[in-house]
């Protein structure tokens, strides 16, 4: 007998440790915040689904982490630069160890143009992932730890759930609803939602591009310290010497207001970039597209990020019905014909004739926000044809109703 237990003590001691699953190694990366070492572990194992999950969700997590660490430094700060007037009540944010380093309009540029690199490069990586529809990762959102101010170490308080609770006491505070609470953070990733997350990299590529497409400098001087106080820009060093209609500082802040309407005239400085940006926008409805074709082909039912009618939601509030995916195709529909310029948009001013936006995207020398609202701008760009109505979208207003916003931030 004693032979026989040495044995199985022996069999034991000699075997060999269990390998981690690739899903058990992306929780630790994501959540520990190590998404390089992530990225150059599951580097060249595409064979293993959650690993090319995994690559593709981590390059992902690297374009946005790299981009926060490159405007850190800089002292990117809403709450400090905008709600620090009497008229919201937000108290300052506290102050940094390091003074930010002066932001050049040229560094703001690259910092974009390199986060459209990064975007590019995770949506090949998870379209390539979802090709298998196997897999299955779960993963609590909140736990997802970022490297915001690039010290090398993701810590506690740069995790995704303590962002969502400084955002949500903001909101708070600017009056805005309780937003995510109550809701489930923990989620069973899975091809499709490699789909979703492949949409949402063109959705930021999509608005950088468009910025990038057009000289913004004149905006960028005007108002960017609100958003990076203490970088050098010109308008932070004169503190207001007067007030006009309330304190000095909401003065202040709605002057800036003014002068970023009046500096939203960007002339289009690169025509391929704006191009691309109406295409990256045409593959965003694609994308849609195909996250709910494999949404409804599938036939588990586990902890879903984005529930097809047959599955179970994991909160009473995620329910989707066949409505809402009949609506929501009906809307991407749509909403594709006006960016191709098949269905033209209503402007208040004009009778008879629509804007063709996809003639704006291939021939608009610049952008001015005021001018095309009051119908100047818009002239080059009007013709005859079926302008869009509310029928156009009579389902998704029917089903969705004020909550399409919501709906539109989660489906994209």
């Amino acid at each position: 007998m004693r032979a026989v237990v040495a044995g199985i003590v022996v069999a034991a001691l000699a075997a060999p440790v269990q390998a981690q699953s690739s899903a058990d190694e992306l929780r630790d990366f994501l959540y520990e915040g190590r998404i390089a070492e992530g990225i150059e572990a599951f580097a060249g194992r595409q064979d293993n689904a959650e690993a090319a999950f995994g690559l593709g969700f981590l390059t992902f997590a690297a374009g946005v982490e790299s981009l926060a660490a490159a405007f850190y430094p800089h002292g990117l700060d809403p709450q400090r630069g905008i709600a620090t007037s009497p008229l919201f009540g937000i108290p300052a944010a506290p102050e940094r160890s390091k003074e930010p380093q002066v932001l050049a309009y040229g560094d703001f540029r690259t910092y974009l143009e390199d986060f459209v690199v990064a975007m590019d490069e995770a949506h090949g990586l998870l379209l390539a992932a979802s090709e298998d529809r196997t897999f299955a990762v779960e993963l609590d959102i909140m736990q997802i730890r970022i490297d915001i101010d690039g010290d090398g170490v993701a810590g506690e308080m740069e995790s995704i759930g303590a962002f969502l609770a400084r955002a949500g006491g903001m909101s708070r505070e600017f009056g805005v609803g309780d937003g995510l609470e109550g809701l489930p953070t923990s989620f069973a990733f899975d091809a499709a939602d490699a789909i979703w997350m492949a949409g949402y990299s063109q959705i930021l590529a999509f608005n950088a591009d468009f910025i990038l497409a057009h000289d913004f400098g004149d905006f960028f001087v005007a108002i960017m310290h609100r958003l990076f106080p203490g970088a050098g820009l010109p308008m932070e060093a004169y503190a207001p010497a007067g007030s006009l209609f309330m304190d000095r500082d909401s003065d202040a802040l709605l002057a800036d207001a003014i002068a970023a309407i009046h500096t939203l005239n960007w002339p289009v400085a690169d025509r391929e970039r704006l191009l691309l940006a109406r295409d990256r926008a045409l593959a965003v409805l694609d994308l849609s597209r195909r996250n709910w074709e494999a949404i409804l082909a599938e036939t588990d039912d586990n902890r879903e990020f984005i529930p097809s009618p047959y599955q179970t939601p994991v909160h009473e509030d995620m329910k989707i019905t066949k409505a809402m995916v009949s609506a929501w195709h009906e809307a991407l529909d749509s909403t594709g014909r006006v960016i191709r310029g098949e269905l033209l948009l209503p402007h208040w001013r004009f009778s008879g004739v629509g804007l063709d936006l996809n003639l704006y995207f291939e021939e608009a020398e610049r952008t001015d926000l005021v001018l095309l609202f009051t119908g100047l701008d818009a002239l080059p760009f009007l013709r005859e044809g079926e302008i869009a109505s509310e029928e156009d979208f009579a389902a998704t207003n029917e089903v969705f109703g004020d909550a399409i916003w919501g709906y539109a931030l989660w489906f994209n």
